[in-house]
């Protein structure tokens, strides 16, 4: 699929790729806008919160949240979300927006993904938010959820390149797109493809299994992946050169921080963190040797992960096997920083390119 889509690379303040930092002193360079932006993304694992106030051409974050839910957990086979899955998400959610009312964030944009678009008891699930949390969650689509990663993760974008393979796997799906620059605008992005795969790290845990990994079932979960992607590489996995990867997920992160042998993850070494090839390839290998104990022992895995990590690397894996770039750019940004550039564009509070 392909929309044109057109975005101007922006550049996101210093205290955004740093992480969460306090507000700017009284002397750095003003606000465009008195607003507080913040910006929920609910996934089938995760819940994320960033709070930013728009400083310069870009934002600085003030404030944030990031709790593993796993509110997907077993709806690929109940198609429901669950009672436990509810409560631990409500409890999240309710942390969230005490941040939000603290902060005096008065511009919000909450949204979830595909837990939310596929259980059949979304509905129930979100008028509960509502009631319990006080946050009204916005389901968007798969094409949305796209171009809002698009968004976040476009000043990762080597200057010198011609474009880059994006993939953002998630706990239910996996977005893969292709950008490229404008030839007559070099600052210009655009979006030539993108698909929605149907699964993520916590679907695919649960039909193959993530915790005791073995070399046959891992290669049936790059075969699975590889077949769906199958289509959108026939249409956009030529003429790579002058590409690269950039990926956007707790797997990419995660592999990331094991690669480095980090004692703890540390988001300043990770964001924007150039991997090889190669780099990848034994860093995966480590990572299947590993067993599950092991895994959970890992300052950069956790128990939180430790059954999910596998199941990434399949899916990042397949990617790489169907776009054989030699360079992959680290992401620990995505959709929520999409949807904080794109509302203060809205507001012109940063430039809108």
């Amino acid at each position: 699929m392909n929309d044109g889509s057109l975005l101007r690379q922006v550049p996101i303040s210093d205290g955004a790729l740093a992480g969460p930092v306090s507000e700017p002193p009284p002397r750095e360079q003003p606000c465009l806008s008195s607003s507080v932006y913040a910006a929920l993304d609910l996934g089938t694992n995760n819940c994320r919160l960033l709070i930013a106030r728009p400083v310069g051409d870009g934002f600085r974050v003030i404030d944030s949240f990031s709790r593993i839910v796993r509110l997907g957990e077993g709806i690929s086979t109940t198609g429901r979300i669950s009672e436990a899955a509810i409560d631990r998400t409500i409890a999240a959610l309710s942390v969230c927006r005490s941040k939000i009312e603290s902060r005096n964030a008065n511009r919000l944009r909450l949204v979830a993904t595909e837990a939310c678009r596929s259980a059949s008891n979304g509905k129930m699930f979100r008028d509960r938010v509502a009631s319990e949390a006080g946050i009204d969650l916005e389901v968007i689509n798969r094409q949305s959820e796209a171009t809002l990663a698009m968004i976040g993760c476009t000043p990762l974008v080597d200057g010198k390149a011609r474009g880059a393979i994006l993939f953002d796997i998630g706990g239910g799906s996996t977005e893969v797109v292709r950008i490229e620059r404008s030839a007559d605008d070099p600052g210009v992005v655009r979006m030539r493809g993108w698909v929605s795969l149907p699964f993520g790290v916590v679907t695919l845990a649960e039909r193959f299994g993530g915790r005791d990994v073995t070399p046959r079932s891992y290669g049936e979960m790059v075969g699975e992946v590889a077949r769906h992607l199958a289509p959108f590489v026939a249409e956009h996995g030529s003429d790579l050169d002058g590409l690269h990867l950039i990926g956007t997920s707790g797997t990419v992160t995660t592999i990331a921080g094991i690669h480095l042998n980090l004692p703890r993850y540390d988001r300043r070494r990770v964001d924007g963190l150039w991997m090889t090839d190669d780099g990848i390839s034994t860093t995966i290998a480590r990572l299947l040797e590993m067993s599950y104990e092991e895994r959970v022992c890992s300052h950069c895995i956790r128990r939180e992960r430790a059954d999910l990590v596998l199941p990434g690397c399949a899916i990042l894996d397949a990617i790489r096997q169907a776009f054989p770039l030699r360079r992959l750019r680290v992401a620990d940004r995505g959709l929520r920083e999409g949807m904080l550039v794109e509302m203060m564009r809205e507001d012109g509070a940063i430039l809108a390119g």
